[in-house]
């Protein structure tokens, strides 16, 4: 249920309303907008019964939410969310653009590919410190040294940091050194790990998990949200189809899914959908046409030797012929 207060409520009003919802067991969040404040109730598992609310000083009136996801339904939020981080605006008019290898392997193939992405437009560097891998005997990432790798790439080049929190023990750490935090699909419903991400002060990219549906994908960003953090931004990268011709399935159709239930940004992950560099571009292409906010895309200068996803990594020239599509594709 969404509580809307009227235009003139007070403060003491709108927590009166709060301190009611929570006496009938549930919470109530308030959600401040241009007009008015909307308080949205949140832990109840059915009808809410709002003659006790309706009766408060300041209220306008009660809304049901039809979705099971309250915080990051379009019922609750019809604008859409807006995250900017110093210079950088993810939900804006502009496609932000995130681009670097899939792992960080020294400092000098950091700052070689930061430099690079940075020349043709990429505002975010990704780049993986920690690496949860299909094989145990895979590269696992340089771990706290990656990170200050991270840092250093920031300090010089002034990029924002994206890097991956792959369990309880390295979110809190990675919170210290990156811009945005990224959960991957193989965390997508770790629901513990969900509402400590939920606790962060730094924004959250959620990405889809391999067989999951959009209500799922929107469940898992609910429980981020619930707990305080909203400033989430979901990640399309590809699902596991019957289809063997690529290494995932890239859904675009999720982006339209998306946004037409939820406020929240959506950028797409094009070198996972694909794992192959050459259908990268093409997909890129497709996202951005189709409206979505963002891409996340792995670019390495010597992807034939990278230690992690070096068939699906750009070569420096790719990332440059891409980013003139996309400014064509945006003008």
């Amino acid at each position: 249920m969404l509580v809307i207060m009227k235009k003139d409520a007070t403060e003491a009003q709108v927590e009166a309303v709060i301190r009611e919802i929570e006496a009938l067991g549930y919470r109530g969040i308030p959600m401040p907008g241009i007009q008015r404040t909307a308080i949205c109730t949140i832990g109840n598992q059915g009808p809410v019964e709002d003659s006790r609310i309706l009766a408060l000083d300041g209220v306008k009136e009660t809304i049901r939410v039809t979705k099971p996801y309250k915080l990051v339904s379009r019922e609750t939020h019809p604008q859409p969310t807006i995250i900017s981080i110093g210079n950088v605006i993810i939900g804006g008019e502009k496609p932000v653009i995130m681009a670097g290898p899939c792992a960080i392997e020294s400092e000098n193939q950091a700052l070689t590919i930061a430099n690079l992405v940075k020349q043709y437009g990429a505002q975010v560097f990704r780049g993986g410190a920690f690496k949860p891998r299909t094989s145990p005997y895979s590269f696992q990432g340089l771990g706290e040294e990656g990170l200050k790798i991270l840092k250093k790439v920031r300090e010089e080049t002034g990029l924002l940091i994206i890097t991956e929190a792959i369990d309880h023990a390295n979110i809190e750490l990675i919170e210290q050194y990156a811009d945005i935090i990224q959960l991957g699909a193989r965390n997508m419903q770790n629901y513990s790990l969900l509402r400590q991400a939920g606790h962060a002060t730094k924004p959250i990219l959620l990405k889809r998990g391999f067989s999951a549906t959009i209500e799922e994908l929107l469940m898992s960003a609910e429980y981020i949200m619930s707990e305080g953090n909203t400033q989430i931004i979901l990640c399309e990268r590809g699902i596991r189809t019957f289809s063997d011709n690529t290494r995932n399935t890239l859904d675009l159709s999720a982006i339209l899914s998306i946004k037409e239930v939820s406020h929240l940004p959506v950028i797409v992950d094009p070198s996972h959908a694909a794992g192959r560099r050459e259908y990268v571009i093409p997909l890129s292409r497709g996202a951005i046409a189709i409206g979505a906010d963002g891409i996340l895309v792995e670019v390495h200068n010597d992807p034939l030797h990278a230690l992690s996803d070096g068939m699906q990594s750009l070569y420096p020239e790719q990332f440059a012929a891409l980013m003139k599509e996309i400014k064509t594709l945006t003008k």
